[in-house]
Parts: C-alpha cells; structure tokens; sequence
C-alpha cells in the first residue's frame, strides 16, 4: 500500500538547521510532484515548497525561501527538506505529500520545533 514516512524532526535552538527526509513506497514516486507542508494548532495547513518530477523545478513560501531547500532522490524514493536558519515561528508539524492528478497521497508527520 502507499505510504509516506517522514522523519528528522526534532528540537533545534533558533538559528539551527535540521533536514527533514519522507520515504515513499506503493506508487511510482518518480513521476509524483512532492511538497512539504507544515501545520500549527488552530491554522490551516500552509505548502512550505514543492518539487515537480522530470527536472525538478521548485517553488517555495514566502517565509521560508532562502532558507530551506526541497530536493528530490528518485532512487531513493525519497524526497528531503534541507532547513537552516530556522526560527521559532518555523515550529509546526511538517507533513508530506505526494501529488499526481487526482491522486493525493499524505505523511504522518514530523514535529519540529524551534526553542532556545
């Protein structure tokens, strides 16, 4: 069955980095464009960046662009989220998701959090 597992969450003082990593299995994730969201309590979920198959062009929010970078191992099966810089607003649980279509495939989730 499809499953997306991610992991690397953690607490990390302000100005620290963390990579998080979501492993992908049940479908054909190479042709899948990925994107990590993050979710706080009592707000909607917010898409921090996206990668797009076949060449990989990215996007990112606002508030993290310059800080953390998506990248994408099709061999792996696996898609990353490199975050530096990190502040205490960054604090939410990030989630995973896999999109084709109609197809729409999501993580349990991973918490960060940001405290000194």
């Amino acid at each position: 069955q499809v499953q997306l597992v991610e992991s690397g969450g953690g607490l990390v003082q302000p100005g620290g980095s963390l990579r998080l990593s979501c492993a992908a299995s049940g479908f054909t994730f190479s042709i899948y464009a990925m994107r990590w969201y993050r979710q706080v309590p009592g707000k909607e979920r917010e898409l921090v960046a996206g990668i797009e198959p076949f060449g990989g062009s990215t996007k990112y929010a606002t508030s993290v662009n310059g800080r953390f970078t998506i990248s994408r191992a099709d061999v792996e099966n696996t898609v990353y989220l490199q975050m530096n810089s990190l502040k205490p607003e960054d604090t939410a649980v990030y989630y995973c998701n896999a999109v084709r279509v109609v197809l729409d495939y999501w993580g349990q989730g991973t918490r960060v959090t940001v405290s000194s």
